[in-house]
């Protein structure tokens, strides 16, 4: 594919001071390793990274209360012992650290300029990878979340032009904290496909929660079962969330891309492969090219096998953007294998810890989803899960649209 023009990869080496401390699962290595392997991959030959724009701050009132950013700036001050629990700071998942809002606002820059320019034409597509802070809430911090640079960057499009924005996310966490901002607003349709949230924190994610009155069916869910396979993730997938977003007309797609649906995740229990995800990125592509006149931006999340996954997934993420497709044949670069060696010691070159390849060999063949050809009868499958979830997600959300759950055509 030859290299799309109109694209903007975001970013600033201060995204790397989002770090809560040297134990906590979201390290920024995880940054930094995805930026270097593209860079080594030739992924950003010709791409000129664009720096974030001068932030104003008063967009964080955008989804943020006043009283939890000043706990913020207090949370990263180092100087006070206040208790911030009630503020969701100071816990195991939300430790603070040394200038915390200033960290979690650059985040929000980097995503709003990606915003920013689509929206002005200066591009068609833009790539935050330290964004997709989908779990913040507007009282407080809420799964390694400070502040919700998606829903502040939504917030800013519907003011500047937009009034139909469709929200994808495919992080193996349910996209709370986005759900919760655009409950009852008709012009966001929010879909998150996510681990059963009978089993995976934050507990929700049903195909119960629809929206609130005046947005009735703009909340979109789909639970996955647990180990679900690339194959069964991406029949999900294409079972509900193509029909959904065609039939709303979205003027542009965000998709948050986390990576921890891999089956080496240490926090998650999916199973699917670096094929699995970069099969995902390229759908919502296309569904930025067929709906959107190629609209798309494009964020990280959650994502927590450091070497082995995030910068393999983020790389295709970036490809994906500026049109560099990578195969996932290509080889990993010694290069890059040594680097990790330099930034963990105790990760020596040619152990399985580092990968050898930009994928894995997953399976993303997938049988369509087709109420009449899978007559599971109780069949305790993997195959009958995914199949139960899916026509519990249209059963009760397509009606919504004017959409016939049974038929697959839609």
């Amino acid at each position: 594919m030859a290299r799309f023009p109109d694209s903007q990869v975001v970013w600033d080496p201060s995204v790397l001071e989002y770090r809560f401390s040297h134990s906590h699962p979201m390290d920024p290595v995880r940054l930094h390793l995805t930026l270097e392997l593209s860079r080594m991959l030739g992924v950003l030959d010709g791409v000129e990274l664009t720096a974030p724009r001068r932030f104003d701050e008063n967009h964080l009132r955008r989804a943020h209360t006043d009283d939890y950013q000043a706990a913020v700036r207090v949370a990263g001050s180092g100087r006070s012992s206040i208790d911030l629990t009630g503020y969701g700071l100071g816990n195991d998942d939300n430790p603070t650290f040394l200038n915390m809002h200033e960290a979690a606002a650059g985040i929000v820059g980097s995503t709003l300029t990606g915003a920013q320019a689509i929206a002005e034409g200066a591009a068609t597509r833009a790539v935050n990878i330290a964004g997709g802070m989908h779990h913040a809430m507007r009282t407080h911090a809420s799964g390694f979340c400070v502040y919700n640079d998606v829903g502040i960057a939504i917030s800013w499009l519907l003011d500047n032009g937009y009034d139909r924005v469709a929200y994808i996310d495919i992080d193996a966490h349910h996209g709370d904290g986005v759900q919760a901002q655009f409950w009852n607003d008709p012009r966001v349709l929010t879909v998150s496909l996510h681990e059963d949230p009978r089993h995976l924190w934050p507990h929700t994610g049903y195909p119960s929660e629809l929206g609130g009155p005046e947005a009735r069916g703009t909340a979109i869910n789909v639970p996955v079962p647990a180990f679900c396979s690339d194959a069964l993730w991406l029949r999900a997938f294409h079972a509900v969330v193509p029909s959904i977003v065609r039939e709303f007309r979205p003027q542009i797609i965000i998709s948050q891309c986390g990576c921890d649906s891999h089956a080496a995740d240490p926090l998650t229990d999916l199973s699917l492969t670096v094929d699995g995800q970069r099969a995902a990125i390229l759908a919502m592509r296309g569904l930025a090219d067929e709906l959107c006149d190629g609209r798309w931006l494009a964020v990280g999340g959650g994502g927590y096998q450091l070497i082995s996954v995030v910068p393999r997934a983020w790389t295709h993420l970036i490809g994906a953007v500026v049109g560099v497709d990578v195969d996932p044949a290509t080889p990993i670069p010694d290069v890059w294998k040594d680097l990790v060696g330099e930034l963990h010691p105790k990760v020596l070159a040619g152990t399985s810890a580092i990968p050898e390849a930009m994928g894995e060999g997953g399976d993303t063949d997938f049988t369509p989803w087709e109420p009449s050809s899978f007559d599971h009868a109780g069949e305790p499958s993997a195959e009958a899960a995914v199949d139960r979830f899916i026509t519990r997600a249209r059963t009760a959300v397509f009606p919504l649209h004017g959409l016939d759950p049974e038929d697959p055509r839609d």
